[in-house]
């Protein structure tokens, strides 16, 4: 069984993010750049699925320019099989990475194409239900707990209530959540060999996908900067200011 897993190039978590200087997108020059952290806990499912004999093959996959191979190499260190780069220099929307994975999907014929959840960078929390859609597959997102059976694919999500379980049918689209396992580290030894391993690479243009955009962004700009707090001399201060200072949310 092969699983097929998207990953996205980001600024990384640890980085504050800068919006440049006239307002036309975020600063991305000399910034440190990383897999997705909710794609690397799916390619981390993967792996682990793949060590305990349920799937045969792991294929990451990444769409975007020629510096998303540094993305793949890492998640080919963490243990996935090969790597395949659709390589645009276009503005991708999730619904044009959506039909690229399509395209990708219906090269590669996945039982289980595992996504993380979204994107840290515009937390779109779209391109895993579009490919559902397209593919006309069941999904499951926000998964916290995975189990594959024969043909079949125990998913547990969190939802307000507590957890829902769903029984989907092979094949299918499931998108991953924080909980559902901690990430290994790559160690030196697999960073070298990851360097060995298959990335192909293929155009997207190739695929025959329009990737236009179908949103445009007008403006960015950083949140207002945030208030510093005081101290009141004593409660009966404190309710005066709730009562009277304080704005309702």
């Amino acid at each position: 069984m092969k699983i097929l897993v998207p990953v996205k190039r980001v600024v990384d978590y640890n980085v504050k993010v800068r919006v440049r200087s006239d307002g036309s997108g975020v600063e991305l020059n000399g910034v440190k750049m990383s897999i997705n952290p909710f794609d690397e806990i799916a390619v981390e499912e993967a792996v682990r699925l793949r060590e305990a004999g349920t799937a045969s093959e792991v294929i990451v996959v990444s769409c975007g320019p020629a510096a998303c191979q540094e993305t793949l190499r890492g998640a080919l260190a963490m243990g996935a099989d090969r790597a395949i780069l659709v390589e645009t220099d276009a503005e991708l929307q999730p619904l044009a990475v959506a039909r690229l994975l399509k395209a990708i999907a219906e090269r590669e014929h996945p039982r289980i194409t595992l996504c993380g959840k979204q994107a840290i960078d515009d937390d779109a929390n779209q391109t895993g239900q579009m490919l559902a859609a397209l593919m006309g597959w069941p999904q499951a997102t926000f998964a916290s707990k995975m189990v594959v059976g024969e043909g079949t694919a125990e998913v547990t999500r969190e939802i307000d209530g507590g957890l829902e379980t769903l029984e989907l049918k092979l094949p299918a689209v499931v998108t991953a959540d924080l909980r559902l396992n901690e990430p290994r580290y790559a160690t030196l030894p697999n960073i070298m060999k990851a360097k060995k391993k298959p990335l192909e690479v293929v155009s997207a243009a190739s695929l025959g996908v329009d990737v236009a955009p179908r949103l445009r962004q007008t403006r960015h700009a950083e949140p207002p900067a945030r208030k510093g707090g005081i101290k009141v001399a004593d409660v009966a201060q404190l309710v005066d200011k709730l009562r009277n200072e304080a704005k309702v949310i």
